[in-house]
């Protein structure tokens, strides 16, 4: 007997898979989340391996597109289902999602010639707009079926700590009792992926708690400010049809971050120096009646000004060439 409504609102059900695959229907109690490892909708082998359902981050639109394969409360078939054990992972009251990206950090900021945030999500550093997301639907299935807003006591371990037999594993007597939020990562019984690593379930379901109280969550007008980082990046189009963003003119890259910002401090350092060189001059002068220290402070300090304007910081380093 299930109860509640079986699809999330506005879910797409064009890759349903429960009348080809049809699963036991169960009151789910736990959600287990997945990564895709992949940057769009997989065909899960025709329904072989498919969740309840999966969610593509649309970046542009800062909004996520859930796409149903089976009912809520019915088996779904992402987990390794070891039927020689008496609890069967996929039929132990969970709804399965995959959410489309990575967790590996090998992706974290490309993957080939896709860029992380872009093209694509490394979910441990998902932005707070898709966790908020995830979050509605984290919502959902405590309002409409109960799933507690609560995580495993197990920890959420990067990737791949998080792979294999880790400590992040439950035993099968910790399966067969758990309700709440897990990852695959924690799920036993012939179940060895690490995902979804470190994505950050502890915000997802404390917006999720927000939004079931009917608390507004707390937004700040910086979440949609660009980052330095977002502006580093940010390409134009020249007039010969390039892009390219002001990490590609000035040839950025951490080395070069790092020797801008020592040559600063050398420059702050240095000019802090003749601060205290002007003040030592200033008390000598002052110790004669006929000289007007104030006079001389103030030229002193208006040469450095000068001279501090006029400076040419040059940052050593080869710049990256431009593209012919």
């Amino acid at each position: 007997m299930s109860t509640g409504a079986q699809f999330y609102p506005g879910a797409s059900t064009a890759y349903r898979y429960d009348g080809r695959y049809p699963g036991v229907m169960q009151e789910i109690n736990c959600c287990v989340t997945h990564t895709t490892e992949g940057t769009s909708l997989p065909d899960y082998d025709g329904g072989v391996s498919a969740p309840n359902s999966t969610l593509l981050p649309v970046i542009p639109d800062k909004r996520i597109k859930v796409y149903a394969h089976f009912p809520a409360d019915m088996s779904a078939r992402a987990l390794v289902d070891n039927s020689n054990t008496s609890v069967r992972t996929n039929r132990n009251n969970c709804h399965q999602v995959e959410l489309v990206g990575s967790c590996d950090p090998a992706r974290r900021t490309s993957w080939g010639s896709r860029r992380a945030g872009v093209d694509y999500i490394y979910w441990p550093d998902a932005p707070d707009w898709l966790l908020r997301e995830y979050a509605k639907y984290v919502a959902w299935l405590h309002t409409e079926h109960g799933v507690p807003l609560s995580s495993t006591p197990r920890p959420w371990l990067p990737y791949p700590t998080s792979y294999g037999n880790s400590r992040a594993r439950m035993t099968l007597a910790e399966w067969a009792g758990f309700r709440g939020h897990c990852g695959h990562m924690h799920v036993p019984d012939g179940n060895d992926h690490g995902d979804p690593g470190a994505t950050r379930m502890d915000l997802v379901l404390a917006y999720a708690r927000q939004l079931v109280s009917g608390t507004t969550p707390p937004t700040s007008e910086e979440d949609d400010m660009p980052t330095p980082a977002d502006l580093w990046s940010f390409k134009v189009r020249l007039p010969d049809g390039r892009e390219v963003s002001a990490a590609d003119i000035l040839g950025y890259s951490d080395a070069r971050h790092n020797v801008l910002y020592a040559e600063l401090t050398n420059v702050k350092a240095q000019l802090a120096g003749l601060s205290a060189t002007v003040q030592t001059l200033a008390g000598l002068l002052g110790q004669h009646d006929d000289v007007d220290t104030d006079t001389i402070v103030a030229a002193v300090e208006r040469a450095i000004a000068a001279a501090v304007i006029d400076v040419d910081v040059t940052v050593t380093g080869t710049p990256t060439p431009q593209e012919s």
